[in-house]
């Protein structure tokens, strides 16, 4: 197999309590949610988006914060409420995308346009990683699992409808059997991108397994933690839908991040990961 790049891309940040990313086992939702933190006692974390250059295909995994966060790439209260849809969800997490960073014009930078992807695989819905899906909404192809889609309607008001309206959508099944509940999708059906259910944080949340042809492979955890230390310590997010299957799922990335074999895992919102270029 050619080489398999994949591109660390920050589009802006997301500012949250610090019981969201690290709240553990025992936080609860009001807590996570930041609604009773001052501003200055919270974190901003970056919101990442990946590129994977492959022999089969241009592939994106998220599409992080859209402009219309910060139409001019500064900090605009009014615009983020209007994008969001929602007072509470701006006043859960509040984002900055300084200009040039928005998935769209990064992807420029590097030669592409939406239109040049052959897929886009969210991850979940949540903003911070669905906000830009109209900007790639030319891709040839967009996957959410259907376990997401079909929770999505539930989960108002942490997701709004509006970030992926009138965007032709494809929900996938669990058709193979890795991960920690045996459900996963092989998007090319030779275990190079294998997408793996790890449900918690969101019903239909799913990793990204990059592996090349020697079988070393990178691990693309999504939110099931926010940084290394969330599965080296087993420390949970406070934002959970199920806290048994959260715990089941971290734990299952904590093993794979101990395998020989195993090149980096990746959280999304991790401080320590910059944007950068990996080669399998």
């Amino acid at each position: 197999m050619s080489t398999i790049k994949i591109h660390i891309m920050h589009t802006g940040q997301v500012r949250v309590a610090q019981d969201l990313p690290f709240g553990g086992e025992h936080t609860n939702l009001l807590k996570a949610s930041g609604l009773l933190t001052p501003a200055s006692k919270k974190l901003w974390l970056p919101v990442s988006a990946y590129l994977i250059e492959h022999p089969k295909g241009l592939i994106l995994v998220d599409t992080g914060w859209s402009r219309e966060m910060s139409p001019d790439g500064t900090f605009d209260k009014k615009a983020q409420i209007k994008h969001l849809g929602s007072h509470i969800l701006y006043h859960v997490n509040q984002g900055l995308v300084p200009k040039g960073e928005a998935v769209v014009e990064q992807l420029a930078t590097l030669g592409y346009a939406p239109e040049d992807l052959d897929y886009v695989l969210m991850t979940h819905l949540d903003c911070d990683h669905a906000s830009g899906l109209h900007s790639v909404a030319t891709a040839k192809n967009i996957l959410v699992s259907r376990d997401e889609l079909l929770s999505a309607p539930h989960q108002k008001p942490r997701y709004q409808e509006k970030w992926w309206q009138d965007i032709p959508l494809t929900a996938f099944d669990w058709t193979e059997k890795e991960g920690p509940f045996q459900h996963s999708y092989d998007l090319f059906g030779d275990g190079s991108i294998q997408m793996i259910h790890i449900p918690g944080h969101a019903d239909g949340l799913f990793a990204v397994k990059v592996t090349n042809g020697d079988g070393n492979f990178v691990l693309l955890a999504s939110d099931a933690g926010y940084a290394e230390k969330s599965w080296k310590e087993l420390i949970l997010p406070g934002i959970s839908l199920d806290k048994d299957k959260q715990m089941t799922s971290l734990k299952w990335v904590k093993a794979q991040s101990e395998l020989a074999n195993c090149i980096q895992v990746i959280a999304n919102h991790d401080t320590a990961i910059k944007p950068q270029v990996i080669e399998l």
